[in-house]
């Protein structure tokens, strides 16, 4: 059987793998469960994140990536060989798979090395480790041989990466860990100091899915929340404009803008004027966040568009890195 060549967005907040020939096969949350008396796994993936802040005193759920970065290494080589598994079968250690991997363009290379060492344990046969806004570029279907000036901004769950691509490479680089999850903790925050209410990460998400903004929006739309009143203890129920989603929102969303305006200004100006011409392109899936195009177009005076498929732009960008590569050579 021939191998399949696989590559994979290894996110704080999900995992996506794409196979060649068959595009993204499998996206699922990056949680995994497991019962800390016996040190056994119980669930990985969507059935793990269901369990987040609701198990008993001896399971856990645990993200084993935090700010895209390894920061448990043995349950991301289970999670990494349990996912490799579910998307291309188990026949595939016939001949073992050339993986790519896309790891923050910020990363050491202590932090490169654990993502390689996971990735040959889970097995594969050969192992690309590949830059997020490079794969995203590829992914959005930019064409980054050319000497011309591209950037991107990529909003993951763990961290922010913002780069200008020339030439197959990365000029000018910014990753800051703020992103996708940071925004939840926003909500969780304001929720609290404004409402009295205690809620989840889940509750939060739901909020910054359904309502969130962080540009003022035409209409002022709401939606219920459930929490714990903070005063009385007991289960209440609160009504969350998008309004105020601005506000929770503010401080974490300019300090994308700001990191996006830092590399700008140390772009050589050749580039920089043909950003200038082509836009800045947002992908990840914090990138779906209502008015974040308008906020950084405001911002920096440059058109902004998001991806056409903003989640899983790294992920196709990472798989076909692998073609990439070998055109090159």
């Amino acid at each position: 059987m021939a191998s399949s060549d696989i590559g994979i967005d290894l996110g704080t907040a999900s995992i996506l793998v794409y196979v060649k020939g068959k595009g993204v096969v499998l996206k699922e949350p990056s949680v995994v469960a497991y019962d800390r008396d016996t040190e056994q796994i119980m669930a990985i993936g969507e059935e793990a994140r269901l369990m987040l802040g609701r198990t008993p005193g001896n399971i856990v759920a645990v993200r084993p990536l935090r700010q895209g970065v390894i920061s448990d290494y043995k349950t991301t080589e289970k999670m990494l060989k349990y996912f490799i598994q579910k998307a291309v079968g188990k026949s595939f250690f016939g001949r073992r798979p050339r993986i790519s991997v896309c790891v923050p363009s910020g990363v050491t290379d202590v932090e490169k090395r654990a993502v390689e060492d996971a990735t040959y344990q889970a097995g594969a046969r050969d192992v690309y480790i590949i830059e997020e806004p490079v794969a995203a570029a590829i992914g959005a279907g930019i064409d980054i041989s050319r000497p011309c000036g591209n950037m991107i901004v990529d909003i993951g769950g763990g961290t922010s990466d913002i780069a200008v691509i020339s030439l197959d490479g990365v000029v000018v680089s910014s990753s800051i860990k703020v992103a996708g999850d940071d925004f939840d903790d926003a909500i969780v925050r304001f929720m609290r100091k404004r409402h009295n209410l205690l809620i989840g990460e889940r509750s939060a998400e739901e909020i910054k899915i359904n309502i969130g903004t962080c540009y003022k929006r035409p209409e002022n739309i709401s939606m219920d929340i459930r929490g714990r009143n903070l005063v009385t203890g007991l289960p209440k129920t609160v009504t969350v404009s998008s309004d105020e989603t601005e506000e929770a929102l503010r401080e974490v969303t300019s300090q994308i803008v700001d990191a996006v305006h830092s590399v700008l200004e140390r772009t050589p100006p050749e580039l920089a004027a043909d950003i200038a011409d082509r836009g800045i392109v947002l992908t990840g899936g914090g990138a779906l966040l209502h008015g974040l195009e308008d906020l950084i177009e405001e911002n920096t005076g440059i058109t902004t568009m998001t991806a056409e498929e903003p989640l899983t732009a790294v992920a196709i960008g990472t798989g076909k890195y692998i073609e990439f590569l070998s055109e090159r050579k």
